[in-house]
């Protein structure tokens, strides 16, 4: 029976180390996600998983996808009628030319995106509207990838503060059924944190490359962002509405999704009797092959979890928790950090989840496996969603070519020490 137990738990890790490099190559070009959900497949045959698993995991995770999907749609209609793109032409000519004002201003940007559009979002609007930036302001090689790795890394970082901000948020929030105003208060200093170390780190690493000037009047006219000026002037009253929501909510312990499905809903109904077409190309530009991908994912890593990797995560885990102070604040999210970084965030907070829910290790568990599968993943370019669909649109806007190692050896030095500074502004 043990040979039996064993033999499963190999073949699995076999199927997901497959699916990934799969989804990392992407032959033929069809989409990672249906990679994903080939490797879900192989586990059904092989009898890893079940379809009684299927209605588990998405108990898990339904919640997550709904949300995800309503507030990346959310934010596709308000980034076309011009919304971001007029910020962010504000702050190209509020710097007057200076770049590194610019590049301080855009990070803040970049942060508030991520945590009310979640780190999804971020990456699909801003890394974009960078691009138009780089590419209006005539600047060097060297300067642009300051930037646009900083945006990428931010999108990330900044995804802690509300339940909503980030897939993983919503994931653990919903297992340990966390109101919206508890996880908030736990996770602002945290996020205010990350925020703040992530910008100084990459200011310092980036400093010479962002001592330029550019040209104020190669800049866009912010008037001139604007597609749709009903929806543009409906956009803040909108989100301040949806956060209001979230939190009054929150306290008769509603989920997430019945509020971000139904703002999509009436949004999407404004649009569409104004604009059809924009509903229907904000529809195909949404993320479905995340969504499917990382449900593929999920059924994948429940699978291995069955199959004996949930015993061992939570014994690890068990042990890094009964660690002297300070190593049992830290080590716990260094290591669901790793498992972000090399098994995809969301499979990894799951999993994660699930292991703790087995310990009696406290909350600072919960939060620890949230904030290492919100910044971990960044030592690796396939830890995150957000940073999957941050290398698809720099590829299909034509940017930079950045390759695993730079991005790696950037993630490593900036996510570490942001990493361990979060972790231990958790317990203040």
């Amino acid at each position: 029976m043990q040979q039996a137990y064993n033999t499963q738990l190999i073949l699995s890790i076999v199927v997901f180390l497959a699916t990934l490099l799969l989804v990392l190559k992407n032959p033929k070009k069809i989409g990672i996600g249906w990679w994903a959900m080939a490797g879900a497949f192989v586990c059904f045959l092989l009898g890893i998983t079940t379809f009684e698993d299927v209605v588990v995991v998405w108990g898990i995770v339904g919640n997550a996808t709904l949300t995800f999907v309503s507030i990346i749609i959310i934010t596709l209609l308000f980034d076309e009628a011009g919304y971001f793109e007029y910020i962010a032409a504000k702050i190209a000519r509020f710097s007057k030319g200076n770049l590194f004002r610019a590049f301080i201003l855009f990070l803040l940007f970049d942060a508030v995106i991520g945590a009310l559009f979640a780190n999804d979002g971020a990456a699909l609007v801003l890394t974009p509207i960078a691009i138009s930036f780089i590419r209006a302001t005539g600047m060097d090689s060297k300067s642009s990838l300051a930037l646009i790795m900083s945006v990428g890394f931010v999108a990330d970082s900044s995804s802690l503060p509300l339940v909503t901000s980030n897939l993983v948020n919503i994931v653990s929030a919903t297992y340990f059924s966390m109101t919206y105003l508890d996880y908030f208060i736990h996770m602002i200093i945290p996020d205010l944190v990350s925020v703040g170390s992530s910008i100084l780190i990459l200011t310092l690493i980036y400093r010479k490359s962002i001592k330029r000037s550019y040209s104020v009047e190669s800049a866009s006219d912010p008037g001139q962002t604007i597609r749709d000026w009903v929806i543009f002037r409906l956009a803040t009253p909108y989100i301040v509405l949806m956060i209001a929501a979230y939190f009054l909510t929150s306290i008769f312990r509603i989920e997430v999704a019945f509020v971000a499905v139904p703002a999509m809903i009436l949004l999407v109904g404004i649009y569409y009797l104004r604009n059809k077409s924009t509903v229907i190309k904000a529809a195909k530009g949404a993320p479905w092959q995340v969504v499917i991908f990382s449900f593929g994912m999920y059924l994948i890593v429940f699978g291995m979890s069955s199959a004996g990797l949930l015993q061992i995560i939570a014994s690890v885990v068990s042990h890094l928790a009964s660690l002297q102070y300070p190593l049992n604040l830290i080590m716990p999210g260094y290591f669901f950090s790793l498992m972000a970084a090399f098994m995809n965030n969301m499979p990894s907070v799951m999993i994660g989840s699930i292991a703790i829910a087995h310990l009696s290790g406290g909350s600072h568990l919960i939060y620890s496996n949230v904030i290492g599968n919100d910044i971990g993943p960044k030592f690796t370019p396939i830890g995150s969603l957000a940073t999957l669909l941050w290398l698809h649109t720099i590829r299909s806007k034509g940017g930079l070519a950045i390759g695993s190692s730079y991005y790696m050896k950037i993630g490593f030095i900036v996510a570490l020490p942001v990493l361990t500074l979060t972790l231990f502004s958790l317990y203040i």
